[in-house]
């Protein structure tokens, strides 16, 4: 049964990717990634990725946008560029060349994508009209 109450919702479907990728967005550029529930609303709900402010004006209901850390147990640090030529640096037993300096940073970023894949939580809490509501949360691929 379809709603204009997004308090109906029970479930929200989405995919790890899609957290993955907005919480890194935000991350590396505080892009505004959210992930958007368009109504009608009903219990079982996809969220997809959305950037926040590129839309046009909408009706009543408007789209939930759920904030990705919501999902999420909790977020690890984002790996900087500096922090890994640190730590290459101070490894006695490794010399530092800008390739390997580029290989070791893209295998602690795709750690820290592993890392937040597997933290996406079973359920959440998100805002809705007139306070919060708890969702399970129904990861995709």
């Amino acid at each position: 049964m379809e709603s204009d109450d997004p308090s109906d919702i029970r479930v929200l479907a989405v995919t790890t990717d899609d957290v993955v990728t907005a919480i890194e967005a935000n991350e590396r550029r505080e892009a505004g990634a959210v992930l958007r529930v368009t109504p009608p609303f009903s219990g079982r709900m996809r969220a997809r990725l959305h950037l926040d402010g590129t839309e046009s004006e909408y009706g009543d209901p408007s789209p939930l946008h759920v904030p990705p850390e919501r999902l999420v147990e909790s977020v690890p640090a984002f790996p900087s560029p500096d922090d890994t030529e640190d730590e290459l640096r101070s490894d006695p037993g490794t010399s530092y060349s800008p390739e390997r300096h580029r290989i070791t940073h893209e295998a602690a970023v795709e750690g820290w994508r592993e890392r937040v894949g597997e933290a996406v939580s079973g359920e959440a809490v998100v805002s809705v009209p007139g306070g919060s509501h708890r969702v399970r949360i129904a990861t995709l691929g």
